[in-house]
């Protein structure tokens, strides 16, 4: 979005820094082969190059990639310098690393934390040599999933002056997460967590809200709903009557839910965290002003398999330099059939497929931007993808309105994925 607040300028020229000719590529000028060479022909011996480079799963190899091919081009030696923090929904995660000429890398400083490193870099007849030799192992997926999350709930929680977060916490997998990604960010004392049981709320669900905050070590209160259910299926009686209960009846509950949970966060002043999935946004099974209400959500970019995936490493693994225990998350959360608990004996797959199946066509769709004829030689049905290809499009309006995410793979909500609202996008899905 920069060509939106900057006008581009002349190519850079090197600058004299203690009798050594440095050039100064900003960011994506090394993304491009004339920065590069234009700087080695104006008799740059060094680039160094300053970084405002997101997180995303697929980053640290783009980066060296890029940074080899400007090497081979210019022939110089390179220091890739990349900021720590979060912002809104971008992470930047450091990560940064000097190649020799030759194409080595030989210093690698760490991701997700700030980092001071001196290196000796040395001239001779044959060029520049580093005598640093930083092997920094390469986090894994998971955690560096994880991390991202944690440092960009953390950051927007502290840069933007709030002292706690509040979250209502359901006994379900998804708020635990966040639970669990909030005490890791900020530690325990700053995570408030709210049970807000209904008449449909089951025991192991109290049980196990109650468990994951007490393994979290984070302040849990209770505060039913039912009065204030009760109380709004009164005063829409005479407008109800005669209709079958169905949507509008499970949505009151979310929305109460969530106007109780931002009458704590007004008195008190921590800042409401959502926990809604992707796949939940993809699809729009998720309340608008209900449970979508919030100033931030750490699972926006994260799938429901992937929810399963990293909750299930995060329980195996307890990273350094995060804030909460070991084993975060209850068992029992893992092992139950998710639920919104909206209406009895509910599930997610009474409206959705299987998630294997839904995230596997979603991320066709959105990551992949793959055509309709793709996903249905990968085995899936014409009525599952037309189905919810045509959930996507409709949740837009949804996903307009939801608070901001840490931005994890290729294709988010509201920052890379952008679509009119109004639309007639559809692949036609031949019939059966």
């Amino acid at each position: 979005d920069e060509a939106r607040v900057f006008s581009p300028g002349p190519m850079p020229e090197p600058v004299m820094i203690r009798g050594v000719n440095i050039g100064v590529p900003i960011c994506e000028d090394i993304w491009h082969k004339g920065v590069a060479r234009h700087l080695a022909e104006r008799g740059a011996e060094f680039l160094l190059v300053t970084n405002g480079s997101p997180y995303r799963r697929t980053a640290r190899g783009e980066r060296l990639e890029a940074v080899s091919a400007r090497i081979d081009r210019a022939g110089l030696p390179l220091i890739y310098v990349n900021q720590v923090g979060g912002q809104d929904e971008l992470v930047f995660d450091g990560s940064s690393f000097s190649v020799t000429a030759d194409g080595v890398v030989r210093q690698f400083l760490p991701s997700f934390e700030e980092a001071f490193e001196i290196a000796k870099w040395t001239k001779s007849k044959s060029g520049w040599t580093c005598e640093a030799k930083t092997n920094l192992p390469v986090l894994g997926q998971n955690e560096a999933d994880w991390r991202a999350m944690c440092l960009g709930l953390g950051d927007y929680v502290n840069k933007n002056g709030f002292d706690q977060v509040i979250l209502g916490l359901s006994g379900g997998i998804d708020s635990a997460m966040a639970a669990a990604i909030a005490v890791d960010a900020l530690g325990a004392d700053r995570v408030w967590c709210v049970m807000l049981p209904s008449k449909y709320t089951s025991t192991h669900s109290l049980e196990d809200a109650k468990a994951c905050a007490r393994q979290l070590g984070c302040r849990y209160d209770i505060i039913p709903i039912p009065p204030a259910v009760d109380a709004f299926e009164d005063m829409l009686a005479p407008f109800f009557a005669g209709t079958k209960e169905g949507t509008a009846e499970e949505n009151i509950q979310s929305r109460i839910r969530a106007v109780t949970l931002m009458a704590l966060s007004n008195k008190f002043g921590p800042m409401l965290v959502t926990t809604g999935n992707k796949s939940e946004m993809a699809v729009g099974y998720a309340t608008l002003y209900g449970d979508m209400c919030g100033g931030y959500n750490p699972l926006k970019d994260i799938y429901k398999t992937e929810v399963y995936e990293l909750v299930r490493w995060r329980n195996a693994n307890r990273p350094e330099g995060l804030l909460g225990p070991a084993h975060p998350v209850p068992e029992r959360i893992l092992t139950k059939a998710p639920s919104a608990e909206l209406r009895e004996d509910q599930t997610d797959q009474d409206s959705l497929p299987p998630y294997e199946i839904l995230d596997d066509i979603l991320y066709g769709l959105i990551e992949e931007e793959l055509p309709v004829e793709a996903l249905l030689a990968r085995g899936h049905t014409p009525e599952a993808v037309r189905r919810i290809q045509n959930l996507l499009y409709i949740a837009e309006y949804k996903r307009r309105q939801a608070p901001p995410g840490v931005k994890i793979g290729a294709k988010n909500f509201g920052r890379d994925r952008r679509y009119p609202i109004t639309n007639k996008y559809r692949d036609h899905v031949p019939e059966t």
